[in-house]
């Protein structure tokens, strides 16, 4: 038997609006409470002299939860012949956030509640401000209690002018807005002779007219490379790339690109341990893949496939963070971001506001982000990352931050954002304005020194040249230092110990060591020298960050065998037989070394 579909959706409202009243009402009129309870629950109110209210369904229904009896009240349940719904009710602001961003709960629409005689009242908008930060996009606002404004017409057009003009202001824009008195039930589940003006739907039927998310394995294939594992026995030349398969199907003969390094290639194989051979793989596996060409990729990357829609690629991004570190989250502070199986540098560069999860306060002045706030903000990774915006794919749209080796934060990704604004831009900027130079030239040096500045960057794409680049490198440096110029020779692993601080060797990682080696080029070059240097499968990325970074002094990056580029072009590819003379040869045609011999 085919399963029934199924939707969450969140009820919120200012205090005594009406929610619990409206829960109570979708519950009954469904027909979606425990045998009895409307009945034992009215009896209840007869003996005590009260009148009876839905919203006391929902009181009692907490006080069997907490004998521990089969009803969840943070999670009410009700059904519709379209499908199951789930009605997310955390108790607590804190609670209902964090696990709204962190995605221990999930909500694809939202009924906002808005008493009819009250009006619009700030805790509303907080409400409406809060919606919005969890990305939620189909939102119907319920104006409750009718009744008592004599179910009028223009009361109603009021409220709706001026919320929609407000839930615009927040990215927003309401699907509906219904009349209801929950208390009567009008409109909730059947049409009501009161509201005879309003020609839109009920509350049940415009719930069926939500659109659910697709399953996992409708979505376009995304599955982020744990690793990539090579066997060697038995002459096994396999390199396989492993993971689990977020969303989507691969298959056999299926082009595939890896992001962000853009590198392509054809599923030839898809592998699994123990397990008979198959040509396609689907959501929520774990395989491994092996490709028609040897293409050299890092973990971390995100597999998707060449014919579907593409994730986003950027370093800059607008998301919504949930923070529980002991310490706030700082702007211009390195953290460790986790999405998917990449592990990146990032900084929080922008507040856009924030709201205090305790009293519900938004604040677009502060500078940082406390304990249990949700912020909007601007995150900017070192190197741009793979990542699909929270409402089109929810798994790939979702990620942690780590401070001090503790999760801090968890959050949502809203959209990419421009990255005209890069803070290393700036950096450079600020640097050289600041730059203090002393009484000698370049061309001093030059005729003194008898060569020009240079930085040497040597790189390659096949594993088995990562040995052979950082020997000729220092080859390289020696044939430099015995005709008499100033070279040095520094490898990126020699920023591992000492030159890095604990927080790039934790957090950066080689973004980090690749940064401080551009810093490092930027003042050799300044000081006339020639500085080399061998990186081992250097990205497009990188290549253009080492570029800025020593500017405005001069690159020579050089490819030997396999390139690790995509769209970037080396200065020179070399065989590896003859490399040091090829690049001398290089910089003697550059007239970087003025007077080259052999």
């Amino acid at each position: 038997m085919q399963a029934r579909e199924q939707m969450n959706i969140v009820i919120v409202g200012h205090v005594d609006h009406g929610k619990s009243t409206v829960i109570g009402r979708l519950l009954a009129d469904t027909g979606s409470l425990p045998e009895g309870k409307l009945e034992s629950v009215k009896e209840y109110c007869r003996k005590n002299s009260r009148p009876f209210e839905y919203a006391f369904l929902l009181d009692a229904l907490k006080d069997e939860q907490a004998q521990g009896i089969t009803i969840d009240t943070a999670r009410c349940f009700f059904k519709t012949a379209k499908r199951n719904y789930i009605i997310i009710d955390a108790p607590g602001h804190i609670e209902f956030l964090k696990n709204m961003v962190t995605g221990a709960s999930r909500a694809e629409a939202a009924l906002l509640v808005i008493d009819a005689k009250e009006g619009i009242r700030e805790n509303t908008k907080r409400h409406g401000h809060i919606v919005s930060m969890l990305g939620i996009r189909q939102v119907v606002v319920l104006v409750n209690k009718m009744d008592l404004v004599d179910f009028r017409k223009d009361v109603f057009d009021s409220i709706t002018t001026e919320f929609t003009e407000f839930l615009n202001k927040v990215n927003i824009k309401p699907v509906n807005f219904i009349p209801i008195s929950a208390f009567n039930g009008d409109n909730i589940a059947a049409k009501s002779s009161g509201l005879n003006w309003f020609s839109g739907p009920t509350v049940l039927e415009q719930l069926d007219r939500f659109i659910n998310k697709k399953e996992n394995q409708e979505l376009p294939f995304r599955m982020p490379v744990q690793d990539i594992y090579k066997f060697t026995e038995e002459s096994d030349a396999r390199r396989i790339v492993a993971g689990t398969v977020l969303s989507g199907k691969v298959s056999t003969g299926d082009e595939v690109v890896f992001l962000p390094s853009q590198k392509r290639s054809i599923i030839k194989s898809i592998e699994g341990f123990n397990i008979k051979p198959r040509d396609t793989a689907y959501s929520h596996e774990a395989i491994g893949v092996t490709l028609n060409t040897q293409i050299y990729i890092k973990p971390g990357e995100l597999m998707v496939k060449a014919n579907e829609k593409k994730p986003a690629v950027s370093s800059r991004f607008r998301a919504n963070i949930f923070w529980v570190g002991k310490a706030p989250l700082i702007k211009n502070k390195t953290y460790k971001l986790k999405i998917g199986t990449m592990k990146i540098a990032v900084k929080l560069v922008e507040i856009l506001s924030i709201i205090d999860a305790a009293e519900l306060n938004i604040d677009t002045f502060k500078d940082q982000v406390e304990r249990h706030d949700v912020a909007e903000c601007i995150l900017e990774t070192a190197k741009p990352v793979a990542f699909d915006p929270i409402s089109e794919i929810e798994l790939t749209g979702r990620f942690v931050i780590v401070d001090n080796y503790e999760i801090s934060g968890g959050g949502i990704i809203m959209e990419g954002v421009s990255d005209s604004g890069n803070t290393l831009l700036e950096h450079v900027k600020d640097r050289e304005f600041l730059w203090e130079k002393g009484p000698i030239t370049s061309e001093e040096r030059k005729e003194a020194y008898g060569h020009k500045s240079k930085f040497i960057v040597i790189t390659s794409g096949s594993e088995d040249n990562e040995k052979v680049i950082q020997d000729i490198g220092k080859e390289i440096e020696n044939r430099l230092f015995n005709m008499k110029y100033k070279a040095y020779y520094l490898g990126v692993s020699s920023l591992l110990h000492g030159l890095a601080s604990d927080a790039a060797d934790d957090y950066e990682g080689r973004d980090g060591h690749i940064r401080q080696i551009g810093e490092l080029a930027r003042i050799f070059n300044d000081s006339g020298q020639i500085f080399i240097t061998s990186i081992f499968n250097l990205d497009d990325y990188e290549a253009e960050k080492l570029k800025l970074l020593n500017k405005p002094g001069e690159i020579l990056i050089i490819n030997t065998g396999e390139s690790p580029f995509n769209v970037f072009k080396p200065d020179a590819s070399i065989n590896t037989e003859g490399a040091v003379d090829a690049v001398c040869e290089l910089l003697r045609k550059q007239d970087i070394i003025l007077d080259y011999y052999l």
